[in-house]
């Protein structure tokens, strides 16, 4: 394996384990698409950030993004608890609005610039090596990307460990949850808050599309092969790592996309859970008649 082999597969496996952590509450919260809408949404954050910085800097791009993303969250919520619509409507007005505003803001004043839909849809991973830190000495940190994305790990790591009981009495039962004192909703916008840090962080590098597929296929993956919180994480990030690294070798073997190849292998892995979970899959669903028939027999 070669240096940039080595970075792209890090990037890959970084951006996974972040993504399939925060998609496992949102599963179970049955707002999968949420991490859809954000990253659709920030895209007019990215256009208002460099029309009032005038500057393409990653850093001014990334919070405008980012509080694009926490706006896309609080309207998401707003609708949903307000005007009583359903979160799945919800969820779809708040981003295709935000999105087609993203386009209009981008064709009437930055048409002449490098700055489109598509570099944040769909990025490339591939990239990632030529994005080098280098200190003022001139040291060679590696890729920026791994970086950052590493740091965000850091910081959902420390947030699911010291509010995972928190974190999981809202997922699983919000109404308990309010009856023991804890703000349902405080705890659904810092989850929201995280989502939003995690595609921002990752979408640059790796593209929303691939964001969305690690938030949603390793914790679905993960949620038919265990009915335990704590192997769901574990799985799901490990599902997550497997499908970059396989990914990557899927595209090189067929000179193609990364993005897409690693979400190739998102799919089978879902299929293959779906066929063959023991508890869950198909296989055992259709077991499970012929075991009574057999037990009633007896």
């Amino acid at each position: 394996m070669n240096i940039d082999a080595f970075w792209i597969i890090l990037t890959g496996a970084l951006v996974a384990i972040c993504c399939s952590l925060l998609g496992c509450f949102l599963i179970l919260r049955r707002m999968a698409m949420v991490g859809d809408a954000i990253s659709h949404a920030v895209l007019p954050g990215i256009v208002l950030a460099f029309l009032f910085s005038g500057s393409r800097e990653v850093w001014t791009m990334l919070i405008g993004a980012a509080l694009l993303g926490v706006a896309c969250t609080f309207l998401i919520e707003f609708f949903h608890k307000k005007a009583r619509v359903q979160a799945d409507a919800s969820i779809g007005v708040t981003f295709t609005t935000l999105f087609a505003l993203g386009i209009i803001l981008i064709s009437v004043y930055a048409g002449k610039v490098d700055l489109d839909q598509d570099c944040v849809l769909y990025g490339e991973i591939a990239y990632v090596p030529l994005d080098i830190w280098l200190t003022e000495s001139g040291l060679n940190m590696g890729p920026r990307t791994v970086w950052i994305i590493g740091g965000v790990l850091v910081l959902l790591l420390l947030f699911i460990t010291v509010f995972y009981k928190q974190l999981y009495l809202t997922s699983f039962d919000p109404a308990f949850a309010t009856a023991i004192g804890l703000s349902t909703t405080l705890w659904y916008y810092l989850l929201m808050g995280a989502v939003s840090l995690t595609t921002v962080a990752a979408f640059e590098s790796v593209g929303a599309i691939l964001v969305v597929a690690l938030m949603v296929g390793p914790p679905a993956t993960a949620y038919l092969l265990t009915d335990d919180l704590k192997k769901m994480l574990v799985l799901s990030a490990l599902a997550g790592t497997i499908a970059s690294a396989a990914g990557f070798y899927l595209a090189l073997w067929l000179n193609g996309s990364v993005a897409g190849a690693i979400s190739v292998i998102i799919g089978l892995q879902f299929l293959l859970a779906f066929v063959f979970s023991p508890s869950h899959g198909l296989l055992a669903k259709r077991r499970q008649p012929i075991a009574v028939m057999k037990a009633n027999a007896v």
